[in-house]
């Protein structure tokens, strides 16, 4: 599962999938649930029982006594023109969702445990068929009014009826809500299938019935929002930059869930337009902080004195995060892309093994799962418990899901991949795509195979260009462009492209997103995440057998037959990733020595004024 409270804020340019977004995570209480008497809990876990019990002070990975303080000033590229993240219109600022608080809360060291944030408890029965949060009497809004239970059902039933396509999917298990009293509302579910539905509820930011009871939420807006959460809008210029500021009497403060975390008192986005003037701002000193993602910038374009002298620290960070999936995405909507011996000709043209060499110096890991770098990633062939699953499916997916274990084409590194191409000749002729005049054609139509790849980043040109080299030497014309954060996002949310760049992140308990990822209903469904078009009743299914899995082991069998179906299908030409977070950042920080399973957690890290002044210093400032 996505934390909604984060991911529903993010905008879908994204090519890489931010590193300090919280993943999901469920866990349920020690004590036994009777669904005739449901106990109140503190916390929830997916499977297996939450690792901190109802009277725990604060998570492992924070330091209790850290100074508040100071400001951090991070850099993000594009523009915004809206403070609205709910709904699926405009560019939404970074940062806005720390503004806003959630029923639950999750840890970053278990795979998916959730802890009471607003609600101060949890009645949740053994078959998890409904849910009930009790509220904390002291939550209240930032203009001081209460938090109340007409609040979260007043959240619930306008994210269903006005929010972004991806709520509906989240949502759409839950039969009603009810607020049964002014501190308790009742989530009452469709089936009793959807285990993690209660985690995903808890994730819902709440928002103030009262404040938009006079505003259209339909729109996008540039007044700053009501919320509850530990920072509130300060300055802002539209596009340019915004500064939230830490709320000096925030209700949640004390809570063991806030220990240790939101430490700075001013969190401050800076926007360029490019990503090359962006990385100069940074060394210039007019950023602070930077989780790099361009393996070239991370190579050649810190090679500095202050790192050298201390002055910024440059260091890896290793995670136990799922990958996920970033790739060439096919939009399957396109007639030339419907069929899978195109797609997998494709494939082998993209020569990873000689870009990794020569662009990306040698730091990536090629991507082969959907769900790579954690236990949810299929490798080998299935085993019995897979194929339980997946034989009934026989003839209605591909044989390799039985008999070959995926990898994408490989190459020695060299460019010379003749091997691959002639490959790729075969299946695209076996596919009714053969050479005339030197150019691919259909033999039916004489339609000429020519297509379009979009991107956002100029940066990453240089990686898609030897990519089309080798489709033009099938024949095949791959135009590349790249556009603005505007008009990508707008392509995107439409489905109006050929190609293009993204990724599926993902977290340790995988649920109800996948049907936003991969989901038929999706596919038909602007906004959504199911950028391929991926329109498969197995792929339904599977997905359904995923949310209903009722232990970690059965997930994470269920995982691995949607991942081997979703590989043969070859509907991303596959990428790479890194096992750690790539940080560089300004001498006056400092962080928790414990790192969590899911990595780096900056809200956990504070400003230190020894180490500031010391930097102050050493720069004659």
């Amino acid at each position: 599962m996505l934390n909604l409270k984060t991911a529903t804020l993010l905008t879908a340019a994204v090519l890489l999938s931010p590193i300090f977004t919280a993943p999901k995570s469920l866990a349920e209480d020690t004590k036994p649930v009777h669904a005739s008497a449901p106990m109140r809990m503190h916390a929830i876990a997916m499977h297996g029982a939450p690792k901190y019990g109802p009277d725990f002070t604060h998570f492992d990975y924070v330091n209790p006594n850290a100074p508040i303080g100071g400001t951090i000033r991070q850099g993000s590229q594009g523009s915004f023109d809206s403070f609205n993240g709910f709904i699926s219109k405009g560019e939404v600022v970074d940062g806005i969702g720390n503004i806003y608080d959630s029923l639950l809360s999750p840890s970053a060291d278990e795979a998916f445990t959730e802890y009471g944030l607003l609600a101060e408890s949890l009645e949740v029965p053994e078959d998890r068929s409904w849910i009930t949060f009790h509220l904390r009497p002291q939550a209240k809004w930032h203009d001081g009014q209460p938090i109340t239970a007409d609040d979260v059902k007043w959240t619930f039933e306008t994210l269903i009826a006005k929010g972004a396509p991806s709520f509906r999917y989240y949502y759409a298990d839950v039969d009603k809500v009810e607020a049964l009293d002014p501190l308790s509302v009742k989530f009452t579910f469709k089936s009793n299938e959807n285990r993690e539905l209660p985690l995903i509820l808890g994730q819902m930011a709440i928002l103030p019935k009262h404040y938009w009871a006079t505003r259209d939420f339909e729109k996008t807006t540039l007044e700053p929002p009501l919320g509850s959460g530990p920072y509130k809008v300060g300055t802002f210029e539209t596009g340019r930059s915004i500064t939230y500021d830490r709320v000096p009497d925030y209700w949640g403060r004390d809570l063991a869930v806030n220990v240790g975390q939101n430490n700075f008192a001013e969190l401050r986005y800076e926007y360029f337009r490019d990503a090359s003037i962006l990385v100069e701002a940074f060394k210039g000193g007019a950023i602070d902080f930077r989780n790099e993602n361009t393996s070239k910038i991370w190579a050649t374009s810190y090679d500095m004195p202050e790192v050298k002298n201390g002055q910024l620290i440059k260091e890896t960070v290793s995670h136990h995060r799922p990958q996920g999936m970033q790739g060439f995405v096919f939009n399957t909507r396109r007639d030339m892309f419907k069929d899978p011996r195109v797609r997998s000709a494709l494939g082998y043209a993209l020569d990873f093994e000689w870009s990794n060499k020569n662009l990306f110096y040698g730091q990536y890991t090629r991507t082969r799962s959907y769900f790579d770098n954690s236990e949810l990633a299929a490798t080998g062939l299935p085993g019995a418990d897979e194929l339980k699953i997946l034989d009934p499916y026989r003839g209605s997916i591909p044989d390799e899901v039985f008999t070959k274990e995926y990898h994408p084409p490989t190459t020695n590194g060299d460019g010379r991949i003749r091997d691959n191409l002639r490959a790729a000749d075969l299946l695209l002729k076996d596919a009714g795509w053969v050479i005339q005049d030197k150019r691919r054609v259909n033999e039916k139509t004489g339609e000429v195979f020519s297509f379009e790849i979009i991107l956002i980043q100029p940066a990453f040109e240089r990686i898609v260009l030897p990519f089309t080299k080798n489709l033009e030497r099938l024949g095949i014309d791959a135009r590349v462009r790249t556009i603005d954060t505007a008009q990508y996002i707008e392509r995107i949310r439409s489905f109006d492209f050929d190609m293009m760049v993204s990724s599926w992140g993902q977290s340790m308990s995988p649920g109800n997103e996948q049907l936003g990822f991969w989901g038929s209903a999706a596919a038909d469904t602007e906004g959504s995440s199911n950028y391929a078009g991926i329109k498969d009743p197995v792929v339904d299914d599977l997905v359904k057998k995923i949310i209903a899995a009722p232990d970690r082991e059965s997930l994470v069998t269920r995982v691995h037959a949607l991942d081997r179906v979703l590989q043969w299908g070859y509907y991303v030409i596959p990428h790479w990733h890194i096992p750690y977070d790539r940080l560089i950042y300004w001498n006056k920080f400092t962080r928790p020595e414990t790192v969590p399973m899911k990595g780096t957690q900056i809200g956990t890290w504070w400003y230190d004024e020894a180490k500031a002044a010391k930097l102050n210093t050493s720069r004659g400032q």
